[in-house]
């Protein structure tokens, strides 16, 4: 830190003289540094992506030995879908929590301490499992893991916050802004990576015959191992001396401190409170938005499944309800790409795929019960494409979007924070609304619950109707910041 603090004011002793066009450093030193970022970048989007990657290969693996746990350990039914409920709700808060902690400490710091805190749930799962508590004790035992998987909902939610401000940092300069939906749509794939490998993994576990809690054992290792991993990673380009915008700018509003007489004393940038954060233009509509989005998703996510068992056996149900899930993968890519053509409007993208998506749905609502397995592999490949682009694009690029917003660029650390209100927000949405379905689907039917869908689907729509107007009918004053997604 005291290293960081003297290269800072040694960039304000160089920049006293300097107007706020001129640049920060020689045309050669420039060169040097963007060249120094751009070397690190792949290594700053390896190690973030492996670390969400593992926070899903953890959960995922879970949900695939559920039978086992109720069949051989004895768990029951109630139980396990507690686990679910007191996951949601811990992983909740926790988004909100791990933003402003990656904002405030080292985000390496919190992302290790995420990945060795899921290690270490995973472990005490087994011991659980090794030890036999449930038929020890009932008590003893349900108590005992409900509290683990709580305690394993906060430390998954690093990930997600801290990972993306990670990200945020390093690809700062101008042409990585221009492809930021590019890039973080392909970031994104990272739980989509994580889920397929979770169920490869338990397939072989249980096909080698070895016991299933070796599906819980296995992530837990690469979780201990890849947060050592983190420990290594520089979270910020400062931090290894490199001079972004952001370093720039803090030192032109330093320099016009000091020119009106104030006292300059830089540390840094101070991370952004929650007030200010939920301020920046569109945080709070994004939030909520993303919530009745959040909620479509894993409506479709975890009945799927279920209703599709209704009309097919088990394994070709599993396998239409896939390709949803497959579908999710390409579509934070396309609605990246097709937003960075269009000058970072991501919102525009995104309202039109959630129109399309109302259209699917109504048709889902009429034919979702006669329709054949061909002509469902289709619509929920598309559907899967339709939701996932959004979703993902929301949590990653459209967050550096607002936290690179001109009221808190170059003076706030907020991305991390923006991110977790965001998801935070979103998955507290989606928790509670999830409620509605089972009463739903059991007294009007199915239908009922796509037309649920449409209505979440279009509230979320309606509520960035703000953004995407001001997107199609910019003011002649912002469209310069328009075309890199920052009002």
């Amino acid at each position: 830190d005291n290293d960081i603090i003297s290269l800072i004011q040694e960039l304000n002793i160089r920049n006293t003289m300097a107007s706020e066009t001129t640049p920060l450093t020689s045309s050669g030193d420039a060169a040097d540094h963007l060249k120094r970022l751009k070397s690190y970048q792949w290594w700053a989007f390896f190690v973030t992506f492996g670390g969400y990657f593992m926070a899903h290969f953890s959960r995922k693996c879970y949900s695939t030995v559920k039978q086992q746990l109720q069949d051989d350990a004895g768990y029951s039914a109630w139980v396990l879908s507690e686990m679910d409920t007191v996951f949601m709700g811990s992983y909740a808060v926790g988004n909100v929590i791990s933003g402003k902690l990656g904002d405030t400490f080292p985000p390496t710091t919190v992302l290790s301490i995420g990945l060795f805190g899921s290690g270490i749930c995973l472990v005490l799962m087994n011991v659980s499992l090794w030890f036999d508590f449930v038929h020890f004790s009932e008590t003893l035992g349900n108590f005992f893991i409900l509290g683990v998987y709580f305690l394993f909902g906060f430390f998954q939610s690093t990930g997600g916050p801290v990972g993306t401000a990670v990200m945020g940092n390093w690809f700062c300069d101008k042409k990585s802004v221009e492809r930021r939906g590019l890039i973080f749509g392909l970031w994104t794939c990272h739980q989509y990576c994580g889920d397929v490998t979770a169920a490869l993994c338990t397939a072989w576990v249980l096909k080698a015959g070895y016991p299933y809690w070796w599906a819980l054992l296995i992530p837990a290792i690469t979780n201990f191992l890849w947060g050592f991993l983190t420990m290594t990673l520089i979270a910020d380009p400062v931090d290894a001396g490199i001079i972004t915008d952001d370093v720039r700018i803090r030192l032109e509003k330093n320099k016009a401190k000091a020119a009106a007489g104030e006292e300059v004393n830089d540390s840094g940038p101070a991370p952004i409170s929650y007030a200010a954060a939920v301020r920046i233009p569109m945080v709070a509509q994004y939030a909520f938005a993303f919530g009745f989005f959040k909620l479509t998703n894993y409506v479709l996510f975890f009945w799927l499944p279920y209703f599709l068992g209704k009309h097919f056996d088990p394994v070709k149900a599993n396998l239409i309800a896939s390709l949803y899930s497959v579908g999710m993968m390409p579509g934070g890519i396309i609605v990246g790409f097709v937003s960075d053509l269009y000058g970072g409007r991501r919102a525009s993208v995104i309202g039109t795929f959630m129109c399309a998506l109302i259209v699917f749905l109504g048709i889902f609502s009429q034919n979702s019960e006669t329709l054949g397995s061909t002509e469902l592999l289709v619509m929920l490949a598309i559907m899967g494409i339709l939701v996932g682009g959004p979703n993902n694009i929301i949590t990653s690029a459209v967050a550096a979007d607002l936290a690179s917003h001109p009221s808190v660029k170059g003076s706030n650390k907020s991305l991390g924070t923006v991110t977790g209100l965001i998801n935070g927000c979103g998955a507290g949405t989606a928790a509670i609304g999830l409620l509605a379905v089972g009463p739903l689907q059991a007294k009007y039917g199915w239908s009922s619950v796509w037309f649920y869908l449409i209505g979440c689907t279009a509230t979320g729509t309606l509520l960035m109707t703000p953004k995407i107007i001001s997107e199609l009918c910019p003011k002649p004053e912002l469209e310069s910041n328009a075309e890199v997604g920052l009002v």
